[in-house]
């Protein structure tokens, strides 16, 4: 254990160097801070205009070596003047490294688009959209990915109603789906969760020993 401790401690260290290297070679401010999280995973949070400097950092220089950007995602955070952390995860083959950098963007905020560093990213800036309507800047192809293009609102989003706010159906009578605002057919109600078993005075059957008792013994005087 001793030696699994002293190599996983040698490890954090290395990318707390690769982390501070980085901050070094970027104008001041740049980075915002830098976390190893869990011991082995490199953090950088950056100033949203300044993110294509730091990414191509990453990419190009031969101390870094992050070649594969490996996905684009979001994260919801409504309580925040900056609502959304954009977060790139970037593997270097060459080092064996991962590092994730995070920017921060308000909503209706933009953030740079970094196809022209990888083409790849052009998918996840459009799932990114989709999903929290981070707006990329610079991303020619903007359009809904994993919904549909008359979908309205993003879902991932955590003040998107768990019902939408369009239903999609086939009308029998157009021959054709459309699509209608969501209509509840009932109110919401509210369950106590008990099982059958639980709920129950009564079990099935019981209504004919009562029924023999009644006959055997005459009806209850009052």
């Amino acid at each position: 254990m001793g030696e699994l401790a002293t190599a996983a401690a040698a490890g954090a260290a290395d990318l707390q160097a690769v982390g501070e290297a980085a901050r070094a070679a970027l104008p001041h401010g740049t980075v915002r801070s830098i976390d190893v999280e869990r011991g082995a995973e490199l953090v950088l949070r950056v100033r949203s205009d300044r993110l294509l400097d730091v990414l191509a950092l990453l990419r190009d220089a031969p101390q870094f070596a992050f070649e594969q950007l490996m996905d684009i995602c979001g994260v919801d955070w409504p309580e925040r003047p900056l609502r959304f952390d954009v977060v790139y995860n970037l593997l270097s083959l060459s080092r064996n490294q991962r590092i994730r950098v995070i920017a921060e963007v308000a909503d209706g905020g933009t953030v740079p688009s970094v196809a022209g560093l990888w083409a790849c990213a052009t998918w996840f800036e459009r799932e990114a959209w989709d999903m929290y309507g981070i707006v990329f800047e610079g991303q020619t192809d903007l359009r809904r990915l994993l919904t549909d293009y008359g979908f309205e609102g993003h879902p991932l989003r955590k003040d998107f109603p768990l019902t939408g706010y369009v239903e999609v159906r086939y009308d029998e009578e157009r021959k054709q789906v459309v699509y209608e605002p969501v209509k509840l057919m009932q109110d919401f109600r509210n369950f106590d969760f008990l099982s059958p078993w639980e709920g129950m005075t009564t079990l099935p059957g019981d209504e004919k020993v009562h029924q023999n008792r009644i006959e055997i013994e005459g009806p209850k005087q009052p």
